[in-house]
């Protein structure tokens, strides 16, 4: 079946939306963590305008997706409990979300249950038979939960709903959702990262700063000279660039050097541009001293603040969200000219990004599958994504769907608009059921190359080997 957009615009068959989507996991290589946004306090951070239909008679209560298009005034009463972040998240999202999804669901009520104990509880009541109906999920945990069980599948609704559809969000937060061709997830929110740099600094140092850097090499070549020691020459006054500060990390640099984290079903980690991009960490580490590297780290992190705030720093690869310090009653007020921009990459690769993020997900036994799912295409749609970014306090939030962006106009904001720009070629980390383990191994090898405890090479082999070894392990349970 065809379906059309709000647009009228024609939607890809069911099967060619899977083969688009397969398609660009290979393009883009998730999650996450994941980058999250400011809602659930973390300092971090949806789909169709819809009018949901909900029919609860008794004898279609467990039929899934089946009569999901039924009157939505009709019926015994169900209850579903929604399990979600506490304090500021709980209260707005209550009042500008699910008072209105009531509204045009008068035969179901919401039931808020605050998150207590993390997804170990969430785990918990899975296994006990006892879940809530619907729940925030970080994108990247996804497929890994999909991939042991914990997750009802969304594709027996998505096949016969014309009110979701891929093309209503960005690709790479859809495809983190999906896991072997099943949809388990609707994105919720998202963010990415790019490079924001210091223009007082950069003229200081008698560079242009209105060019930043396009290139891994302009960085390293703009970064040495902005780089300054202290008088006794024991530390550092300011530093031009630190390849681990902030959201500089393997994972980031390794999409800036062009790495491949997948091909088809297997995990690369040891990649041949991930390892040049490791590689290039600890060149920075050995160039810069990483004990006075460390000791200017210690400094800024008493400050309190984002060290690209302080004015010390040249360039710094962070995210959307960190623009939410410049707000009116906050203590960071920049005495310093600063931008954003792409962040550079290797000589012959296009400038990219990666993005992360929360989605609503079904868990595995949820008493009131049906409705549950009316809920999400709400809450996770056009109209209650829309809703909520909508709120007062929304920021400098992305979110996981063009059409409420645009209708938001965040793209009026000109630093915002860099990282909108970004989301069509976001990446995502590996949708896969090692991705926690996969997450971890990279940071353990980060550490240990650049405090000159392995090289590169070997030491990413290593992470091939060891989440190998665990999907094996998971496989043959």
């Amino acid at each position: 079946m065809e379906k059309r957009s709000r647009t009228g615009t024609l939607y890809l068959k069911k099967g060619m939306i899977k083969y688009f989507v397969a398609a660009l996991s290979l393009c883009l290589v998730l999650t996450g963590c994941g980058g999250s946004n400011g809602e659930n306090g973390t300092n971090k951070p949806g789909a169709n305008n819809i009018t949901s239909e909900g029919n609860t008679n008794k004898e279609n209560t467990d039929t899934g997706a089946k009569n999901s298009d039924t009157d939505k005034g009709s019926g015994e009463k169900v209850t579903l409990e929604l399990w979600g972040w506490s304090g500021k998240f709980q209260t707005d999202f209550t009042k500008l979300v699910i008072s209105e999804f009531e509204k045009e669901h008068p035969n179901i009520k919401v039931k808020y249950t605050v998150d207590q104990g993390g997804t170990d509880k969430l785990t918990t009541l899975i296994a006990g038979g006892t879940p809530p109906d619907v729940a925030i999920l970080d994108r990247f945990m996804v497929g890994q939960w999909a991939a042991k069980g914990s997750l009802e599948s969304l594709q027996q609704f998505v096949d016969i709903d014309d009110e979701v559809s891929a093309d209503d969000y960005y690709p790479g937060p859809w495809a983190e959702a999906n896991y072997k061709d099943q949809l388990y997830a609707l994105p919720m929110s998202t963010d990415n990262r790019a490079i924001y740099y210091n223009k007082t600094l950069m003229r200081e140092a008698g560079l242009d700063p209105e060019k930043p850097p396009l290139t891994i090499t302009e960085l390293d070549s703009m970064a040495e000279k902005i780089f300054k020691k202290t008088a006794n020459g024991s530390g550092y006054e300011q530093v031009g660039f630190i390849p681990w500060m902030n959201q500089t990390y393997l994972y980031t640099q390794s999409w800036n050097f062009g790495g491949e984290w997948m091909k088809g079903e297997e995990l690369t980690p040891n990649d041949p541009q991930i390892v040049k991009a490791l590689e290039w960490m600890v060149g920075y580490a050995k160039k810069y001293d990483m004990a006075k590297i460390n000791k200017f780290n210690d400094v800024m992190g008493k400050t309190g603040i984002n060290p690209f705030w302080t004015g010390k720093v040249g360039f710094v690869v962070d995210g959307n969200w960190i623009l939410n310090d410049l707000t009116s009653n906050a203590k960071v007020k920049p005495t310093f000219e600063w931008g954003v921009a792409p962040m550079p990459s290797a000589d012959g690769y296009p400038q990219t990004t990666w993005a992360g993020g929360h989605s609503w997900v079904m868990p595995k036994g949820a008493k009131h599958p049906k409705e549950a799912w009316e809920l999400m295409k709400f809450i996770g749609g056009y109209k209650g994504t829309l809703l909520w970014a909508k709120r007062a306090d929304a920021g400098n939030d992305i979110s996981a769907m063009p059409a409420v962006n645009d209708e938001m106009k965040i793209s009026d904001n000109p630093k915002l608009k860099v990282f909108v720009d970004l989301m069509p070629v976001a990446h995502y980390r590996p949708v896969t059921p090692v991705g926690q383990k996969l997450w971890d191994e990279t940071f353990r090898v980060q550490d240990l190359a650049l405090n000159g405890k392995g090289e590169p090479k070997k030491l990413l082999d290593e992470v091939k080997k060891n989440v190998d070894n665990e999907l094996k392990k998971l496989e043959s349970k």
